[in-house]
């Protein structure tokens, strides 16, 4: 049976906005980023970070480029406590970062909060109480009245007590918590009431942090919500409108996203997404879906392997494989289609200035991750991929129909066995189905020399293993490959050339050669491929690799 939630607790699902300005509005740069990994992210975690792992994430989120951070609930507890100490009386925070701490309103644990931070340079207070319906029925008993008062003498405790500090540069925020099923002209009215105490200025603003605390909409509704807020609160010059959206119903980054579009000027959220439940905005996302879009969003995200690394060190939490951005396979193309894009991508990409490859929205070097994942072979792959990886690894450059009939001896692997197949095991396969092709014909050596009828043709003797039994062959063309062609007993029409220099130099380099004959009047085109330090050689061996797998020799 549908349970849902009685109207009186859902205002968020009433109609906000009947003519909304935010979907014609486009983000144009980054807003102010504050992580809440050491504070949100740790309190959700089934083992929390010690102090030491606290204080290395917190040189890291510097080093990412946040220039607030919000360390910890100083009055919750005392390792909380304790760490904020630390960081001050070790000096590990930097001159232009501010330290966030959260505080319940109620007065004993201002009190404690304004002993933990005292002697920091920078510091934001962050205090809230709930607003919602749900909270003040079922939690805390409260009428609006009551919240307002709670909210207004807390204000006033924290301007007090950050008056007797006054070599503190000083910031305060409250969060209506739970804003996000608040009924909108409350949330303003409390805002307000708070405002009225801190006086705040165009030059020294105060931060309205409006939480989806659960998330329980669209994302459009909560950007509908942020728009109401911003037209309808007075003095909203003075003010830096927060955004801390959770994930529960999956769509934090959009929220956030629509929310920034609708007016806020700020986001709250954690790495790779950590938080209460199903977390909260996943700040590398959110940060990167601006660099695609040509944003710099302000912080560094050069090494993201790295930065992944070490969150999940710090966290003990996985990062999923297929996270946006930074996840293990977020740049691997298994599919044929997406690989033969990917691939031309690449080779289109070699003459332009600006990154626009298919299927890849963002360089991965600029994230410091190489390309050597980017497309691997297993069952659901093609030619792309596959001509791809030899490539890049074995500097084959295949002709395009060969990319072709390679591919079905590699899918002939991958559906038998059902897994992933690498670079070496791909240049396995196509060794044995091609440099390996020596039955019946095995190449011992050859000869070749002028006609001496002075025709300007060239003779050809080839000496090869027959099933185990020596032959020579002899043969006249106007080219060495041509008289090969002659010299072999069956009917052999050749179709297609190519060869080059597999690299190296002088006596080290190797030439590979591609040929596509035909054997006899109706026979299939085949590929037959050569390697030797010497061109003539490696072609004749790929021209006998071509007639012994057209004659039944090949794997395929």
């Amino acid at each position: 049976m549908l349970k849902s939630p009685a109207e009186k607790y859902r205002p968020f699902a009433l109609p906000v906005l009947k003519n909304r300005t935010w979907p014609d509005q486009a983000i144009t740069q980054a807003p102010i980023w504050c992580s809440s990994d050491l504070r949100d992210g740790n309190q959700a975690l089934i083992e929390p970070m010690d102090s030491q792992r606290k204080k290395n994430l917190f040189q890291v989120l510097t080093s990412i480029g946040f220039k607030e951070i919000e360390v910890a609930f100083p009055s919750a507890s005392q390792t909380d406590f304790q760490f904020v100490r630390d960081l001050i009386e070790e000096k590990l925070i930097p001159d232009d970062v501010w330290i966030q701490v959260l505080v319940q309103a109620r007065e004993d644990l201002i009190v404690r909060t304004f002993e933990a931070v005292k002697g920091a340079k920078n510091v934001i207070v962050h205090f809230y109480n709930a607003t919602s319906p749900l909270f003040m029925d079922v939690v805390f008993k409260n009428d609006k009245a009551a919240t307002i008062e709670m909210a207004v003498k807390a204000a006033v405790l924290i301007r007090d007590h950050a008056a007797r500090q006054p070599q503190t540069n000083w910031r305060f925020q409250y969060s209506p918590e739970n804003f996000s099923a608040t009924e909108l002209p409350f949330a303003v009215e409390i805002c307000e009431a708070v405002l009225a105490v801190w006086k705040p200025t165009p030059d020294h603003k105060a931060i309205l942090n409006l939480p989806a605390t659960v998330e329980v909409s669209t994302p459009n509704v909560y950007a509908d919500q942020i728009e109401w807020f911003c037209r309808n609160l007075k003095g909203r010059e003075n003010v830096l409108i927060s955004l801390h959206t959770h994930n529960d119903r999956g769509s934090a980054v959009a929220a956030s996203e629509l929310g920034l579009m609708a007016g806020g000027d700020r986001v709250e959220g954690c790495l790779f997404g950590n938080g209460e439940r199903t977390g909260n905005v996943d700040l590398i996302t959110l940060a990167l879906n601006l660099y695609t879009q040509g944003i710099d969003p302000g912080l560094r995200f050069a090494d993201v392997d790295e930065i992944r690394r070490f969150y999940e060190d710090s966290t003990q939490m996985p990062v999923h494989p297929r996270h946006p951005y930074a996840g293990d396979l977020v740049f691997t193309a298994f599919s044929g289609s997406h690989q033969d894009a990917i691939k031309k991508g690449f080779n289109h990409q070699e003459t332009q200035k600006v990154w626009n490859v298919p299927y890849l929205p963002i360089d991965p070097k600029d994230l410091g991750r190489s390309y050597d994942a980017v497309i691997r072979v297993n069952s659901q792959s093609g030619k792309g991929g596959i001509s791809y990886l030899l490539e890049k690894e074995y500097g084959l450059v295949l002709p395009r129909r060969l990319q072709i009939e390679f591919s079905k001896a590699v899918q002939a692997h991958t559906d038998t066995t059902g897994k992933e197949v690498t670079a070496a095991h791909l240049y396995e396969i196509f060794t044995k189905e091609y440099l390996e092709a020596r039955t019946p014909y095995t190449y011992q050596k050859h000869h070749l020399s002028d006609d001496p009828v002075g025709s300007g043709a060239v003779r050809f003797t080839l000496e090869a293993d027959v099933r185990g039994v020596f032959q020579c062959f002899h043969g006249v063309g106007e080219g060495p490959i041509e008289a090969v062609v002659k010299a072999v007993p069956e009917e052999v029409r050749l179709l297609d050339y190519s060869e080059y220099s597999l690299g190296g130099s002088g006596a080290a380099s190797q030439a590979i050669a591609f040929i596509e004959v035909r054997v006899g009047e109706s026979g299939p085109a085949t590929w037959g491929v050569g390697v030797d330090r010497n061109t003539v050689t490696a072609s004749i061996k790929a021209i006998l690799s071509g007639v012994n797998r057209a004659l039944g020799a090949c794997r395929t």
